[in-house]
């Protein structure tokens, strides 16, 4: 049975002067993409995707040179649109996001709808279970929020009402059933060492 591995993206080097989707993974969150790769090395991955911001490139290119494969990069896979506001820090970004999962059919501060992100992110996701040529196991490296509207549409549940990755440096994958789009495996944290 074919899989998708839905991974959030580990550690990033955040920089308030740097726009949110260019900061790189940390060192930590290298480590742990590794980790991560290294858990699949022997299984039966044909192709990873990410999205085009830099956290999950940099973690899409470590999978796919362990493991062999092609990285590819879908847009759609990309986290809710936060550019309105840029960079908030903690503890009001905790606040925002709240909001965001509690209104998810009002734009936040001038964000993209939770309803519209988890609309986009299913699609994409949908369409690489239908259309990726390898027919093998996929990675997808992509982001928290999205990934918490993925879970759930997976569990059919309303947004907010999903459950959450429990690490709080991302770095949590899910398992997809490939051909019938059905939920596997939960949350699973990727070890920090």
């Amino acid at each position: 049975m074919p899989r998708i591995y839905f991974l959030t993206h580990p550690q990033v080097v955040i920089d308030p002067a740097v726009p949110v989707p260019r900061w790189p993974l940390s060192e930590l969150g290298r480590r742990r993409a590794l980790l991560f790769a290294e858990r699949l090395a022997d299984g039966a991955v044909t192709a990873v995707w990410s999205s085009r911001e830099q956290k999950a490139l940099d973690g899409g290119a470590i999978i796919a040179q362990r493991l062999g494969v092609q990285h590819r990069i879908d847009p759609e896979l990309g986290e809710n649109d936060r550019s309105a506001t840029g960079y908030i820090a903690p503890p009001e970004f905790w606040q925002v996001v709240a909001e965001f999962f509690g209104k998810p059919d009002e734009s936040v501060r001038g964000w993209e709808t939770a309803r519209h992100a988890q609309d986009r992110i299913v699609t994409a996701m949908r369409r690489l279970a239908r259309d990726e040529p390898t027919r093998g196991d996929i990675v997808v490296v992509a982001h928290g929020g999205v990934g918490e509207l993925l879970m759930a549409h997976l569990q059919g549940v309303a947004i907010g009402l999903q459950d959450k990755p429990q690490h709080a440096g991302g770095g949590c994958w899910i398992e997809i059933d490939k051909d019938s789009f059905g939920l596997l495996a939960g949350w699973t944290n990727v070890p920090d060492e």
